[in-house]
């Protein structure tokens, strides 16, 4: 999909930027961080059964996470227009802002502020706050620029006149799911403007929550901490588990064809483990306190929390509930307040142990 591509690309550029800016304040880490641990939770031998342990955990929890959404469709309280499903969508909506406010972006400040980073420029300058904020900005480029080209590729005629609607303001009123028709589409793209609004959260989405899955699963695939993989093991699963439902909610309001739709599923579940393999082979030379690890695991933090941050407050909790279904009743806007509070807050309990 060329959205795909234009998404990516537009990521990759990102990351070059952010390589060249912070290559040349890379600098020798204290000698304190050069030196083996003393931890006697160090244990290659004991820590290699449970990164197994790890990976099929985690990936069949983020598998149930994910996929459980997905088969919504066949519960009569939970069908896409009723009451029910909104209120789980804002829950979902909940656990993705929770996930970037509570996890990921407290993770980023933690790792740039290390005693193994140089106090000049890391310990002088708010990197993870300014790059969150950066990727938000982004996000946000991508999201609008996405959306333009992907609408004009699919719009070929002029809005009809008996809308009343001229054309320009036609598809800038796309986000806001007013359902106007858009005249005439290509065969090869869906004519919904509102439709259109959540393939590309979704796949924005998706590209955020992988960033962050790819850094939990290197961290715990290098670690040879015994100890902390233990706990890890059951804060990952809940974590997986509940940023699954978040976004296999979005997954299902974009209407993906079925193949799309487990191809995003897998790819989110077998991200973290994919990582773990990763982490697993590098361990020998990959060292989680060196100040490039640090740095580059930083900023990717920070860039991801950016992204999930704009995508659950602007294109999720905003959109829903500035939509007529909400502003038609405050009863459910209430509802629906409540379930994204208790998805922030279940991400809080968890962020207490991971």
């Amino acid at each position: 999909m060329a959205t795909t591509k234009l998404v990516m690309k537009l990521v990759f550029i990102l990351l070059i930027i952010f390589t060249f800016t912070v290559s040349p304040a890379i600098s020798t880490a204290p000698e304190s961080c050069d030196s083996r641990s003393d931890n006697p939770c160090i244990d290659k031998a004991k820590a290699l059964p449970l990164k197994i342990i790890a990976i099929v955990a985690i990936f069949t929890t983020s598998l149930i996470g994910v996929m459980a959404p997905l088969f919504s469709r066949y519960i009569s309280f939970l069908r896409p227009d009723g009451n029910g499903f909104m209120i789980v969508k804002c829950f979902s909506s909940g656990i993705i802002l929770g996930t970037g406010f509570m996890h990921v972006l407290p993770h980023a400040f933690e790792i740039l502020s290390s005693e193994c980073l140089s106090d000049d420029p890391w310990h002088k300058f708010p990197f993870a706050g300014f790059v969150a904020m950066l990727s938000g900005l982004v996000t946000l480029a991508i999201d609008s620029v996405t959306t333009s080209l992907y609408t004009v590729k699919n719009v070929v005629g002029p809005v009809p006149v008996e809308y009343g609607i001229d054309h320009e303001k036609a598809i800038h009123n796309h986000s806001h799911g007013h359902g106007l028709v858009l005249g005439t589409t290509k065969d090869d793209g869906p004519s919904d403007p509102q439709l259109l609004r959540y393939r590309i959260i979704a796949m924005v989405l998706e590209l955020g929550i992988l960033f962050h899955s790819v850094v939990i699963g290197l961290s715990l695939g290098a670690s040879n901490d015994a100890c902390t993989i233990k706990g890890l093991i059951i804060a990952l699963c809940f974590h997986h588990l509940f940023e699954g439902m978040g976004l296999g909610g979005c997954i299902l309001q974009a209407d993906f064809t079925n193949v799309k739709k487990f191809l995003m599923a897998f790819l989110f579940a077998g991200t973290t483990p994919c990582g773990i393999f990763l982490g697993l082979a590098l361990s020998s030379i990959y060292r989680d306190n060196s100040p490039t690890a640090l740095i580059t695991i930083g900023l990717l933090n920070a860039c991801s929390a950016g992204m999930l941050i704009y995508m659950a407050l602007v294109d999720l909790l905003a959109t829903e509930f500035m939509g007529s279904m909400l502003q038609g009743s405050i009863k459910l806007q209430i509802k629906c307040f409540a379930a994204a509070l208790l998805g922030c807050t279940v991400m809080s309990v968890v962020a207490k142990w991971g």
